[in-house]
């Protein structure tokens, strides 16, 4: 079976000056036409980077990544990206937002009268998938941050993006809209058959989410585990609850917490209360 995305010996390098980092090392992983797959792990674990470096964002030192059947040297329209930050144009109103992509060289070369008509009927569609219908008109600074990501998922599914890389997209949002935009994007993964490439810190919301976890690992960054997900295909919040998902939070949070080296000593948390001397 053909990869998706195709990933091996990925290194990446951050130098400043005399200082050098290495973010990446090591890099071996396949993703699946219309896989879910989320990334958790402590920070400066190179989550940010690896989903940068198959958007064509970020360079890489060595190695190979190909996606969609090509080796990525850049960004490219089969691939669209959602940030923890809306960026959003505040000039622009919800729909303008959502269709600013028809005027991209790349998705205007060769367009037709029916491909145009076709474009204004998938905005629309989206428009309402994400219960937007009523802030057609609306512009970012009138909406709150859940509708705002809704319109930037939307603008990054109007090109029809084979792959759609989303970095931590619900971190800054309350408990209860990030539940709603959980089962939302579950929703539009089934309807779109888009491969989604997810990272967060939220294991809960990695689970809930995800078909597999790719859990990566500090100093270098690198994987260090990949796990099955033991949930069907069609989720419900109460899933959270059940022995298996809660079984496999904690074994992740453990993992993360080995391989951050974040472990909690008593007798040195005992050692604050003396006194000096």
């Amino acid at each position: 079976m053909n990869a998706k995305i195709r990933i091996r010996g990925l290194t990446k390098t951050f130098a400043t000056g005399a200082t050098r980092v290495q973010a990446l090392a090591g890099i071996d992983l396949d993703v699946q036409d219309n896989e879910f797959i989320t990334f958790v792990g402590a920070s400066g674990c190179g989550k940010s980077t690896l989903l940068r470096a198959i958007g064509g964002l970020e360079y890489v030192d060595s190695g190979s990544l190909s996606a969609s059947g090509r080796e990525v040297a850049g960004p490219g329209a089969d691939r669209a990206m959602v940030f923890q930050h809306y960026s959003l144009y505040p000039w622009l109103s919800v729909m303008e937002n959502i269709r600013w992509c028809r005027r991209l060289a790349v998705h205007t070369r060769d367009r037709t009268l029916a491909d145009v008509e076709a474009a204004s009927g998938r905005a629309d569609a989206l428009l309402q998938l994400m219960g937007l219908g009523h802030a057609r008109d609306a512009y970012p600074n009138q909406l709150s941050g859940g509708m705002q990501q809704r319109v930037a998922i939307a603008r990054a599914l109007m090109p029809k993006p084979e792959i759609l890389l989303m970095d931590e997209p619900f971190g800054a949002l309350d408990a209860q809209t990030r539940e709603v935009m959980h089962d939302l994007i579950r929703h539009v993964h089934k309807v779109e058959k888009t491969t989604i490439v997810f990272v967060t810190h939220d294991v809960e919301e990695a689970i809930y989410l995800g078909n597999r976890i790719v859990l990566m690992a500090p100093r270098p960054g690198r994987i260090a585990q990949i796990y099955d997900v033991p949930l069907p295909d069609a989720r419900r919040q109460d899933m959270k609850h059940g022995q298996d998902f809660l079984a496999l939070k904690k074994e992740i949070l453990a993992r993360i917490r080995e391989t951050s080296g974040m472990k909690t000593d008593f007798d040195l948390l005992e050692q604050l209360n003396q006194p000096a001397g």
